[in-house]
């Protein structure tokens, strides 16, 4: 007995230094991502009509590189999946210079598209290498959602939200706790690391005065039912879309460049560039005071998702964070509440209702807005939870009712 124990603490102890150099390693990564990231999206504001018209040609490069891989790389975010539920076996280093180069090609050019996939595909395609070396029970795993855990925070500095986010996501309504002490220590290295070199980070201090009756609680339902229901509609349309376009245009390279053309044209005429990107200027308009139209979420939505589905690398959820909170300042005047409030709640609960998951979304409300709206956050988040028809805009997430039948 206190032999295994020592084992444990043993295991425990080389887990937590992993945690650290996994942390340290992928903050610093994330980082570089990050500014170049930045910069390529600043460049492209100055010179977006030039940029734009080479849209087709830079989805073809794009798609091309991946082709000079001729491996597994091409899958990104379901490789990821695939090694968590033990369908792979390993995750070739060299898919983190392709999806950051990719990830730079989308946003240089004009695609709506995030950045979340690429820093999870780093901090995940890192953390399984070292762990590759490490010899401890259930390691392949433990260091999957270790690494996950550690891109996440390391891009948007919160690493509660962040460890949530890696321990639910495999499996919806499952905990990964056997990595819980690892991705705690990485969330926490690799955000302190890229805060410390000065890596950009969206906080907002809501300042909203509510007060807590019948009214509010009828009003924080209609949003959960709202923002749940528009997560759906995007895990939903991206599924339906990337299935047409994959019918429609068998090979990659043809779909990307056809696509592109519309999508290039589209942004032109739709805002010049306003639906381009992250949708930062989005999110930002929302709790700014800035002109936010009524359409603006429904655009975003739709140009993310034919974005994605044509091929373009980078990810979904800052992009999610936009129409969230595009949808909630565009509809506080409908129901009496202030902006802020409102876009807060959309912000985090779009993203929830399309990853699938409850613990990640209550916890970037409250790491990002202001841990004393946690209680609305948790209510809002957990009915979108409950509205979004078991959907993810992850298409290897198992269910915990998939694996139930299984074992049975």
């Amino acid at each position: 007995m206190l032999e295994e124990k020592l084992t444990k603490y043993k295991e425990l102890l080389i887990l937590g230094i992993c945690g650290v150099v996994i942390g340290v390693v992928v903050g610093i990564l994330d980082t570089g991502f990050g500014r170049m990231l930045l910069f390529v999206t600043e460049l492209r504001g100055k010179y977006f009509i030039p940029l734009i018209l080479f849209l087709p040609a830079a989805g073809t490069l794009a798609v091309k590189l991946y082709r000079l891989d001729e491996g597994k790389c091409v899958r990104g975010m379901g490789l990821i999946f695939q090694v968590g539920h033990g369908d792979e076996d390993r995750i070739p280093l060299r898919l983190i210079p392709l999806t950051v180069l990719s990830t730079w090609i989308t946003h240089l050019f004009g695609g709506s598209a995030g950045r979340e996939g690429v820093a999870v595909q780093i901090g995940a395609t890192f953390s399984h290498w070292v762990g590759r070396k490490i010899k401890v029970k259930n390691n392949s795993k433990i260091f999957l959602v270790t690494g996950m855990a550690a891109g996440f925070a390391g891009l948007f500095e919160t690493p509660i939200a962040a460890c949530f986010f890696a321990l639910e996501v495999l499996t919806a309504g499952t905990l990964e706790y056997s990595a819980l002490f690892p991705a705690i220590v990485a969330s926490f290295a690799a955000s302190t690391v890229s805060k410390a070199l000065g890596l950009e980070k969206f906080h907002y201090d809501l300042s909203a005065k509510l007060q807590t009756d019948i009214p509010l609680a009828a009003k924080l339902m209609v949003m959960g039912i709202a923002f749940g229901l528009v997560g759906t509609m995007f895990a939903h349309g991206l599924a339906f879309m990337k299935k047409r376009l994959g019918k429609t245009f068998p090979d990659p390279v043809k779909k990307i460049a056809v696509v592109s053309i519309f999508l290039a044209i589209l942004f032109i005429l739709l805002g010049m560039g306003r639906y381009s990107g992250l949708g930062t200027n989005l999110i930002s308009d929302s709790f700014q005071v800035g002109t936010i139209y009524s359409w603006d979420w429904i655009l975003k939505l739709l140009l993310t998702i034919i974005t994605i589905a044509a091929g373009f690398q980078g990810g979904e959820v800052t992009p999610l964070f936009a129409i969230g909170a595009s949808l909630g300042a565009a509809a506080a005047g409908i129901l009496g509440l202030p902006v802020e409030f409102v876009a807060a709640m959309g912000y985090a609960a779009v993203f929830g209702s399309a990853t699938n998951t409850l613990l990640a979304p209550v916890f970037i409300g409250a790491e990002v807005f202001g841990y004393s709206y946690m209680p609305y956050f948790f209510v809002v988040c957990s009915i979108a939870y409950i509205c979004n028809g078991d959907r993810s805009i992850y298409a290897s997430q198992k269910k915990l009712y998939n694996i139930r039948l299984l074992d049975k």
